[in-house]
C-alpha cells in the first residue's frame, strides 16, 4: 500500500529555470537538480522556449536522481510550473513548434481585433462575458494563452496544421509521461476558455470559443484538479527510469504548487508572496471574483470549495539577477555576498528609488510599455545603495500590489509566507516585513517549496494525506517582524513609488513606440 514515506518524482518548470526532485508524499525533499532555461526572442515581442529541451532535462535528471534508489518506493509523478504558455504537439506528445511563452506579445493584434475596446483594453460585451465566466479576460497585450493560440492560428497556421494538440507546459510534460493529453480548469485558466463558475463541467465554453474564433478540436480533454492523468508509459519509463505504470498527477500551475508548498490553502489563513523570476501575492477565497482594473482575479483552487487569488508582477527576484549582470558580477553570482553588501547601506538607500518594471507591469496596473529605472541618484550614491534600492524597489512593488490584494480579499493578508529564490535572503525578507508593515514568514528551503507542493498534492491524490494535513505540513524557517524605525523610513519613500508609474506613463508610451 502507498504510504507517506513513499516518493514522488516532482518537477517545477519556471520561466527561467527547471527544478526536478524526489520528495516524499508528506513533503520531505530528498534530493533535487536544477537547470537554467533559455528564452529566445526571434522578433520584437516574440518569446519562445524549446519544449523538447525541458523533457530531455527532466529525463536526464530523473535518471540521476533514481540511480541507486529502490524504484518500488516511487508512488507518483507530479509536474508543476508556469502557465498561460502554448505548446503545439503531435499525437505522440512531441513538440511540432516552439513553446509560445506567456510573455510573447505576437498575438496582440489578433486579441485586439476580437475583443479590443475601452474597458481595460476590452469591448464592454466581451469583458462582461469573459469576466463573468472565467474571472478574467484575454490580455490586449497578447501575453497569455489566448494570445498565443491566436498567434498560432493567424500567423503560424503551418505549425497548427502539424499539431494534434495544443497544450500548457505542465500538461505537455504530463503527456510526455502518460502519452495522453489532459488538462484542468486551473492549468487552462490563462486561455480564458472555461466557465470557472462550474468547474464540475469538464468542457470548454462555446461562447468564449466563439468570441475568439477558436474551436476545441485541438484542446486537451478536461479532468478535475488533482486527478490521476494516467500512468507512466513504457517509452517514458525507458527515458526516465520511473517504473512503467506509475500514476501521474494532472499538471499543476505554479500558483497552486506554491499554495500547497507554503500551506496557504485555508480561507482566513496566511497568504503567500512569491519572490521568483516573477512575483505575486495569493491566498484562497470562497468565491470567484475579479478586479479587472487592477488585474487581480481568482482562478479555480484545489477543489470546488475555494478559489485562489491570482495577479502578477512581470519581474520579481529577477531584478537582482539583472543588476548582477549590469554590475558585471562574476558568474555564478554570489547572491549572499551581494545582499551582504546591500546590508551596509541604511534602510532607504539614501532616498534612491528603483522601479522594477524591467519587462512592463501587469498588476496592479497593466502597462506593458513601462520600464524600470533608478530615481534620485546623486554623487553620494554608492554601490551598496544601488543594490539595496533594487531589493527595496521590489518590496515597494509588493506593497503596491498588496494594497489592492488586501481589498480584494476583504482582509489584511498577514502574515505573508515568502517563497522563491529571493526569499532565501534574510535581508530581503526583513525589507519586505518593514515595507509591508506586517510580519512575513520565510518558508524552509523557499527555492523548492513548489516541488514540495507538487508532492503533497500527489499525496492527497493518492489518498495518503488530507487537505488539513497539507496545511499543517509547512515548516517556517524564520519569522520577520516589522522594525518601526525602518517602517517609518520606508513609508515616506513608498508614497512616491506608485506616483512614478503615473507620471512616467506618457514617456513610456512615447519611447516604446520608437
Amino acid at each position: 500500500m502507498t504510504s507517506r514515506s513513499d516518493v514522488a518524482l516532482v518537477a517545477d518548470l519556471g520561466s527561467t529555470g527547471l527544478k526536478v526532485g524526489l520528495c516524499t508524499l508528506d513533503g520531505t525533499l530528498l534530493e533535487a537538480r536544477h537547470a537554467t532555461i533559455a528564452t529566445v526572442r526571434p522578433a520584437p515581442g516574440a518569446a519562445h522556449q524549446d519544449a523538447a529541451e525541458w523533457w530531455t532535462l527532466i529525463a536526464g535528471f530523473a535518471r540521476e536522481l533514481l540511480a541507486g534508489v529502490d524504484t518500488a518506493r516511487i508512488a507518483a509523478v507530479a509536474i508543476g510550473g508556469q502557465y498561460a504558455s502554448v505548446v503545439p504537439v503531435d499525437d505522440a506528445g512531441e513538440p511540432v513548434g516552439p513553446c509560445i511563452m506567456w510573455s510573447d506579445a505576437m498575438g496582440a493584434p489578433h486579441v485586439r481585433s476580437k475583443v479590443g475596446g475601452p474597458i481595460a483594453g476590452l469591448k464592454p460585451s466581451a469583458a462582461l462575458t469573459f469576466v463573468t465566466k472565467t474571472g478574467g479576460a484575454p490580455s490586449p497585450s497578447g501575453t497569455d494563452g489566448a494570445g498565443g493560440m491566436l498567434h498560432l492560428t493567424n500567423d503560424r497556421p503551418e505549425i497548427l496544421a502539424r499539431a494534434a494538440w495544443v497544450l500548457e507546459p505542465v500538461d505537455y510534460l504530463t503527456m510526455r509521461f502518460t502519452g495522453a493529453p489532459v488538462a484542468t480548469h486551473a492549468s487552462m485558466f490563462g486561455w480564458w476558455l472555461t466557465d470557472n463558475r462550474r468547474i464540475e463541467t469538464l468542457a470548454y465554453d462555446k461562447d468564449l470559443l466563439a468570441i475568439l474564433g477558436l474551436n476545441s478540436s485541438q484542446l486537451p480533454p478536461l479532468v478535475p484538479f488533482g486527478s490521476i492523468a494516467g500512468q507512466v508509459t513504457a517509452p517514458a519509463a525507458l527515458a526516465t527510469g520511473v517504473p512503467e505504470g506509475t500514476p501521474v498527477i494532472a499538471g499543476i500551475p505554479d500558483l497552486h504548487a506554491a499554495a500547497l508548498g507554503t500551506g496557504t490553502i485555508e480561507i482566513g489563513g496566511p497568504g503567500h508572496l512569491a519572490l521568483s523570476t516573477t512575483s505575486w501575492i495569493s491566498a484562497p477565497v470562497a468565491k470567484k471574483k475579479t478586479d479587472i482594473f487592477h488585474s487581480i482575479a481568482t482562478m479555480p483552487g484545489l477543489d470546488a470549495s475555494s478559489q485562489l487569488i491570482i495577479n502578477n508582477h512581470e519581474i520579481g527576484a529577477k531584478a537582482l539577477e539583472w543588476l548582477a549582470a549590469m554590475l558585471a558580477v562574476p558568474s555564478p553570482v554570489d547572491f549572499d555576498a551581494l545582499t551582504a553588501e546591500a546590508a551596509t547601506a541604511a534602510p532607504g538607500s539614501g532616498s534612491v528609488l528603483f522601479t522594477p518594471w524591467l519587462a512592463g507591469e501587469r498588476s496592479p496596473v497593466e502597462n506593458h510599455r513601462a520600464r524600470g529605472g533608478f530615481h534620485n541618484l546623486s554623487l553620494d550614491t554608492g554601490r551598496p545603495e544601488v543594490i539595496r534600492a533594487v531589493l527595496e524597489g521590489v518590496a515597494y512593488n509588493s506593497r503596491w500590489l498588496a494594497t489592492y490584494v488586501d481589498k480584494f480579499a476583504g482582509r489584511t493578508l498577514s502574515p505573508l509566507r515568502l517563497l522563491g529564490g529571493g526569499a532565501v535572503s534574510p535581508l530581503w525578507c526583513q525589507i519586505h516585513a518593514d515595507v509591508l508593515g506586517r510580519p512575513v514568514e520565510q518558508i524552509e528551503a523557499p527555492m523548492v517549496a513548489q516541488l514540495r507542493g507538487a508532492a503533497l498534492l500527489a499525496g492527497r491524490s493518492l489518498g495518503v494525506l488530507t487537505t488539513e494535513e497539507i496545511s499543517a505540513a509547512a515548516v517556517i524557517a524564520r519569522r520577520f517582524e516589522p522594525e518601526q524605525a525602518a517602517v517609518n523610513r520606508y513609508q515616506a519613500l513608498y508614497e512616491e513609488f506608485p506616483k512614478l508609474m503615473k507620471s512616467q506613463a506618457g514617456m513610456f508610451r512615447r519611447l516604446q513606440r520608437r
